[in-house]
């Protein structure tokens, strides 16, 4: 009769997937082995690194996280960015492609901080560079950015931001920004979605400060 060696503890791939979130008994039941021996190799793990029970609450507590309706966002993601080759943007005038690209950003955001789902990890892996915004991406972060930026500076009382007679501080970028919208509408070149949300928030900003008019109360700078 063949004796089975025993099998070395403890067991790395265990280990992993413990840190990974997943508990004893789910280990035994994927590896086909009695959960006594999964709890004999993990408290073995456990008292060689004291860190692994911090890490195995931590992830199980990340898992808990993924939801029937997040894993949906994601496939919707994934068949998004493979059929049209961009990412879901946040000025879309699509209400499905605004919550994709918000869904997105959540998931980038656990992924710089660590606290990323192993299920949301593997299924965004099929897309390149997923965890790094692309140029267009990263310019839409900015473009709102500086819209918000300015809709705080024209509440706070200031007249509309100049650049050239301002060499620098926020009322220079602002308006060097908002100088940047205006000949882009002039061009056309402007998104309907943006000029929509300018029109909006920041009526007159088209025309901006008029000649002979003194400055907006409470401006304390005036040209």
């Amino acid at each position: 009769m063949t004796t089975r060696r025993h099998m070395a503890a403890p067991n790395a791939e265990w280990v992993l997937m413990y840190r990974g979130g997943l508990t004893r008994s789910r280990i035994a039941a994927l590896t086909r082995a009695p959960p006594s021996t999964v709890g004999y190799h993990l408290a073995m793990a456990r008292a060689a690194d004291p860190g692994l029970q911090t890490a195995h609450e931590n992830a199980a507590s990340t898992r808990a996280r993924v939801s029937v309706q997040g894993v949906a966002r994601m496939r919707q993601l994934v068949a998004m960015v493979q059929e049209t080759g961009r990412y879901p943007s946040r000025t879309s005038p699509a209400t499905d492609e605004r919550s994709l690209a918000a869904w997105l950003e959540r998931r980038r955001h656990d992924a710089t901080a660590g606290t990323l789902a192993p299920a949301y990890r593997d299924g965004l892996a099929v897309l390149p560079d997923w965890q790094r915004p692309p140029r267009p991406v990263a310019d839409e972060v900015r473009w709102q950015d500086r819209f918000a930026a300015l809709v705080r500076y024209r509440a706070a009382g200031h007249d509309w931001p100049r650049h050239k007679t301002v060499p620098s501080g926020e009322e220079h970028d602002l308006g060097l920004w908002l100088h940047s919208q205006r000949q882009k509408a002039h061009r056309g070149d402007l998104h309907p979605a943006k000029a929509q949300a300018l029109d909006k928030l920041l009526p007159g900003w088209r025309a901006g400060r008029q000649r002979g008019r003194k400055p907006r109360n409470g401006s304390g700078n005036s040209d």
